[in-house]
């Protein structure tokens, strides 16, 4: 059913009545976010019915915003007629996606429907490695030559623009195409028209590799605040562009996916909405049976001080605070030493450096929280079973802040995603850990010997 909160009354009785080309004309001004939003609103029949009447340019823009589930099922739905123009009127960057996702047959059925130059093109792109800065760079930019003048490369401008993803950066290259300069549109509008091109070249750009890692263009974007990066093979052949607005869609799935790690769970490919019982399943299933073997360690050690345990009851209480208070800790460190990495903040060469703060941070917060369960200790069991909750608690807690500071540069190191040191993960080892340096300490406070 149509959401009543997201559209207007009268964009409502126009649905309702079925009037397709009336509600074409009064949305065609609209975002193309909120026309994306407008028809996954819509019922199957009449979001099928309504895209086959946009304008091709405006139907292209939005079927990009879709998710994937929603464009295939638009496409199933689609002649080939319609299915050729959809692809022809893509923007290069968003039609390799959109084939990226799909079954190997049904891409290449697809590609068989493209133009000779869309299909060169598409497989061109195709061929990088996935998650690639090649899937996400387009081959439409604006490139000038260094001995042009100011006003010819302004002419250039004017009458190639309008197939250029963007003319906010206008690219120098040689005849070999090889990169030479990025400039910005600016330089060139407020320059003397008869200078020349390279007159205003300083020779200082940032370009990325084809086959660099999309996370690394992500980087570069942030680091030196650029909208758009040109993409370079190994000897600096300018191939493409990639922009920001492909980037900020993969900084977000790359956030979304370390948010899955970090509650182990498998990363979603696709949105929690279109997500189906089973995969929802089958993503979470694996770490959690993972984890209850992880947890019979905890109970082997609770079995192997069974006596220690026996001798007072009163530990009993207090082993949900001491392996709680271990696992958050140790979840603190992790989450603080994941989000470093991920966004440089740390490299694997400071992991020594990093591990001495953490000392003295695992030290402070492990004697300012022992301080509070020796009290805690004292009250529920007297002096001797306050003196074994304080000490454990601040060895539990440094344990537990240097495992989780060290677990993400391990991981780092053997090349798997840090993010892979989750809470439960963390939760689970902290846990074996803590109750051992607790039964330990009891043992030889109270002085139970074990058989």
């Amino acid at each position: 059913m149509i959401n009543k909160e997201l559209i207007k009354p009268e964009i409502s009785e126009l649905i309702k009545k079925q009037k397709w080309t009336d509600l074409r004309e009064s949305v065609e001004d609209w975002p193309i976010p909120e026309i994306s939003d407008l028809m996954n609103n819509l019922e199957k029949q009449d979001r099928v019915v309504f895209f086959r009447i946009l304008p091709r340019e405006l139907s292209a823009a939005v079927f990009a915003e879709f998710e994937p589930e929603q464009q295939n099922a638009l496409l199933l739905e689609m002649t080939d007629d319609e299915t050729r123009h959809l692809l022809s009127n893509l923007a290069p960057d968003d039609r390799t996606a959109l084939l990226d996702e799909l079954p190997g047959q049904v891409t290449q059925q697809l590609l068989n429907l493209l133009s000779p130059q869309d299909l060169k093109e598409a497989r061109y792109l195709l061929g990088y490695p996935e998650e690639s800065v090649g899937r996400l760079m387009t081959p439409d930019y604006l490139a000038v030559r260094p001995h042009w003048t100011i006003g010819q490369a302004l002419d250039h401008i004017r009458k190639m623009g309008r197939q250029s993803e963007t003319i906010n950066m206008i690219y120098v290259t040689d005849p070999g195409w090889k990169l030479l300069d990025a400039l910005e549109l600016q330089l060139f509008i407020l320059s003397d028209p008869d200078k020349k091109v390279e007159d205003i070249m300083d020779d200082t750009f940032v370009a990325v590799s084809a086959f660099d890692d999309r996370e690394e263009a992500v980087q570069v974007v942030q680091k030196y605040d650029k909208t758009v990066l040109p993409v370079v093979d190994s000897v600096g052949i300018l191939l493409g562009i990639v922009t920001i607005d492909d980037l900020l869609d993969v900084a977000e799935e790359e956030a979304t996916e370390d948010f899955h790690k970090g509650a182990a769970v498998a990363p979603l490919r696709t949105s929690y909405r279109e997500a189906t019982v089973w995969s929802l399943f089958s993503k979470r299933i694996l770490w959690l049976i993972i984890l209850v073997f992880v947890n019979l360690v905890s109970s082997g050690v609770i079995e192997a001080f069974e006596e220690v345990l026996a001798s007072a009851l009163a530990l009993a209480f207090f082993i949900p605070l001491l392996i709680d208070s271990g696992g958050n800790a140790g979840a603190q460190s992790a989450t603080l030493m994941v989000r470093a990495i991920a966004i440089g903040d740390i490299q694997l060469s400071q992991w020594l450096r990093t591990i001495s703060k953490e000392l003295f941070v695992g030290i402070s917060l492990g004697i300012a929280m022992g301080l509070a369960s020796w009290l805690l200790g004292w009250y529920r069991g007297g002096m001797e079973i306050g003196m074994v909750v304080g000490l454990s608690m601040v060895l539990i807690v440094l344990v537990a802040n240097i495992i989780g500071t060290l677990l993400p540069f391990i991981l780092t190191r053997v090349r798997i995603d840090p993010a892979m040191a989750s809470s439960p993960l963390i939760t689970t080892i902290v846990d074996a850990a803590g109750l051992l340096i607790y039964f330990s300490i009891a043992s030889v406070v109270l002085g139970v010997t074990l058989s």
